[in-house]
């Protein structure tokens, strides 16, 4: 089915497998509905569209913003759910592609800080004309609620497929661990194959939505906070693996901001989650908690970064 923007396929095994489905996409949509930026009805239209006022949100909303707030602080503003307008002025949100002046990112850029929102246990305050969108983690989150919800009606097995964003519960029926096949970021058939069970798995670049723009330049979707600009990062993807789909969902796009030497250091300082590196020039690199469940494509090298 198709929600948040993307297509979402789950599988699952068991007895009531189908109906427990039913009630997974239903709880996905919820979710949605909550999140939408364009949704009238939603938290964030009416957080966006308070004039600086205070809005009450429902406890879904106010539980991903405080981590989204948590994860901004602890990236030093890699992530950062203000930045809506600065992707819209690049035409991301629209897909009407353009390049904006430097004065247009400038007066963006005024409008984002995730440290100026406001969040008392289910109040929101954003000063007036500032966005807020949880885009970067909203399938994330909205993951970890279906898995929990399959865990919850007894299901031992399943997979869930949000755009790319894979969470897994337990093995295959077949007692194997599922393999899942990264996507190469230079368009080839695949990176290799990642061997996981009860885990996030989420990878993020700027291989496939991007514009060439009037300059020639590619321009990515992952735009720097700091600058206002696409982010320039010597990484082509980052793919993280942990426990819970939020996490992997804001660390893969945060990690590709920081660029390799800071992602390095960002995952030996947490130690909870692992994750597999391709450089802009095609060098992958494999943390080494994961490193015995990765096997590259066509038997390329692997380096191991290690603790």
């Amino acid at each position: 089915f198709f929600a948040m923007n993307t297509y979402i396929s789950m599988t699952a095994y068991g007895d009531q497998a189908d109906s427990v489905l039913e009630e997974a996409e239903s709880r996905m949509k919820e979710l949605e509905a909550l999140w939408s930026v364009t949704e009238e009805n939603s938290d964030i239209y009416a957080v966006n569209h308070s004039n600086g006022s205070p809005v009450t949100v429902s406890d879904e909303t106010a539980e991903n913003l405080s981590f989204a707030l948590e994860m901004a602080a602890e990236t030093n503003g890699a992530l950062d759910p203000t930045i809506y307008p600065l992707v819209s002025a690049w035409g991301f949100t629209t897909e009407e592609h353009h390049i904006p002046s430097d004065d247009k990112i400038q007066e963006m850029l005024s409008l984002v800080g995730y440290e100026k929102i406001r969040l008392d246990e289910n109040q929101v305050q954003l000063p007036p004309n500032m966005m807020l969108d949880l885009g970067a983690l909203g399938k994330g989150y909205a993951g970890d609620t279906v898995i929990q919800l399959l865990k919850d009606r007894g299901i031992l097995s399943a997979l869930v497929d949000l755009g790319g964003n894979i969470q897994t519960i337990g093995m295959r029926p077949d007692g194997m661990p599922w393999r899942l096949g990264l996507q190469d970021p230079f368009g080839g058939e695949n990176l290799g194959v990642l061997s996981v069970s009860d885990c996030a798995v989420v990878t993020s670049g700027n291989y496939e939505n991007y514009f060439i723009g009037e300059d020639g330049k590619t321009y990515g979707h992952i735009i720097d906070p700091v600058t206002g600009y696409p982010v320039e990062s010597d990484l082509a993807s980052v793919t993280v693996i942990a426990a819970e789909g939020k996490l992997c969902d804001a660390l893969s796009t945060s990690l590709f901001v920081m660029g390799q030497d800071r992602a390095v250091n960002f995952w030996r300082q947490r130690q909870d989650f692992e994750m597999i590196l391709v450089t802009s020039t095609g060098e992958i690199s494999v943390t080494e908690g994961i490193a015995d469940q990765f096997s590259p494509a066509d038997n390329e090298e692997v380096d191991v970064i290690y603790r």
